[in-house]
């Protein structure tokens, strides 16, 4: 028993040794034919390429871009660079495939594997995208990628390719918004949750909840007339503005009819606008055959995928469609703070220099930043965005000196003149302080 321990430990000894013997690279011009050296080199790491000896692989075709950099097949040898780097897998063998894959792009733009070349570098992105919820980086890489595809190779065979992942990530991007969305319209956030949702419909036309997000869009709209009937503005001017987001509701309606006809919120949609006494339109022919065909070309989850998903990094994409030009732009953000700026300069704007008491439209706590992370159900609520620490109380302890005039009190400091007087001793510095005037408009 143990002679046959030791021989098989000899014999696994053996096999290792001249395993390591075999990827190891010497000298790679030993034993090269002198009269093709450079081809002797290329056929030898494509060779090991092929039997997955990936380190040998480059040092072979790393001899022969050094060597002979007048090669007939230098072009060849720096796709297979990346090749090696790419077939090796990992997130740091990727990163140096990609520097190889850009390098050859920059030496051989013309070369039709430079479309190939930009597939891969989308790929590695792609493959490492992760759900709506997670980390969204790598799916905006990835989407970059791509794009840089479709228009730097317009005529590359790898197109219909690089549409079909490029729709598969704007939905999971577009998912992500909705996400966040509707987050902020539970907590009554209504000014970031109308900021994404004008990101979402404005950038994403192709996403498979766009009827949702229109709806979701219109709702926010109502809300905030809603809110401008009950402030404390001149009849004329209040109707005015109400009349504005009224109609803004209205467009989110109807064009869940026009562009989405074949989609589930259309009689939602068409219920809504005759609540507003607002026409119902009627969408085209062209119009709805486009839109059942995009609802055809989704593959719906069965119960199988919901559960799977539930463990895998990689996100699930059945719901993107199969038709449809992609949109090449950049995302639109649209900024919360500046929508709550704007609707308060409006109703400011209407009685210039007068004291009007501004009460809060539901813009609610907490205004998101455009480019933060989607929140899941456990996560909290996100701080505000771009916004300005608030001022430090005044110092209510401070003994005043006398003979100094009273008219320059701060409007924090001032009493109704009929109020009973307040023993200062008594009075906590530490009080709350009542929101007033325009400050209760402003969430942050």
């Amino acid at each position: 028993m143990v002679r046959k321990i030791l021989v098989s430990a000899v014999l696994a000894g053996a096999v290792l040794a001249s395993s390591g013997c075999h990827h190891k690279v010497q000298n790679p011009l030993a034993n090269i034919d002198s009269k093709q050296p450079d081809k002797a080199l290329f056929d030898r790491g494509m060779d090991s390429l092929k039997k997955a000896h990936y380190q040998e692989a480059r040092t072979l075709l790393e001899t022969l871009i050094n060597t002979y950099p007048d090669s007939e097949y230098i072009a060849r040898a720096k796709l297979s660079l990346g090749d090696a780097w790419y077939n090796e897998g990992g997130k740091a063998a990727w990163a140096q495939a990609e520097v190889e894959y850009k390098d050859f792009q920059t030496f051989f733009p013309n070369l039709p594997e430079a479309s190939e070349a930009q597939l891969k570098i989308a790929s590695m992105h792609y493959r490492e995208m992760e759900k709506p919820d997670r980390d969204y980086a790598e799916a905006q890489h990835a989407a970059e990628e791509y794009k840089s595809l479709i228009q730097q190779y317009p005529d590359s065979p790898l197109l219909p390719q690089a549409k079909q992942k490029l729709r598969e990530i704007q939905e999971i991007l577009a998912e992500r918004q909705y996400r966040i969305a509707s987050f902020y319209y539970l907590r009554n956030n209504l000014a970031a949750s109308q900021a994404r949702l004008i990101s979402l419909t404005e950038s994403y036309p192709l996403y498979s909840g766009s009827d949702e997000a229109f709806y979701e869009l219109g709702t926010v709209y109502e809300k905030e007339a809603v809110g401008i009937s009950k402030q404390k503005i001149p009849d004329a001017q209040k109707e005015k503005l109400v009349a504005l987001y009224e109609q803004k509701a209205i467009a989110a309606y109807s064009r869940i009819i026009t562009r989405y006809p074949a989609t589930n919120r259309v009689g939602d949609a068409k219920r809504r606008l005759e609540a507003l006494k607002a026409p119902i339109p009627v969408p085209t022919p062209e119009a709805l055959a486009q839109s059942k065909a995009e609802e055809a070309s989704r593959e719906k989850l069965g119960m199988i995928d919901r559960v799977t998903s539930n463990f895998k990094k990689h996100p699930n994409v059945l719901s993107a469609g199969k038709i449809g030009e992609p949109n090449l732009q950049d995302e639109k953000v649209e900024s919360a703070p500046e929508l709550v700026k704007s609707l308060t300069t409006q109703i400011t704007g209407i009685q210039l220099g007068q004291n009007i008491g501004v009460q809060a439209v539901g813009t609610g706590t907490g205004t998101p930043g455009p480019n933060e992370k989607a929140p899941s159900s456990q996560s909290a609520q996100p701080a505000a965005e771009g916004t300005a620490p608030s001022p430090a109380p005044a110092q209510v302890n401070e003994i005043q000196k006398t003979g100094t005039d009273t008219t320059q009190a701060t409007p924090a400091a001032t009493t109704d003149s009929q109020a009973a007087p307040v023993d200062p001793k008594q009075e906590s510095s530490s009080k709350k302080k009542t929101k007033k005037g325009l400050r209760k408009i402003i969430p942050f």
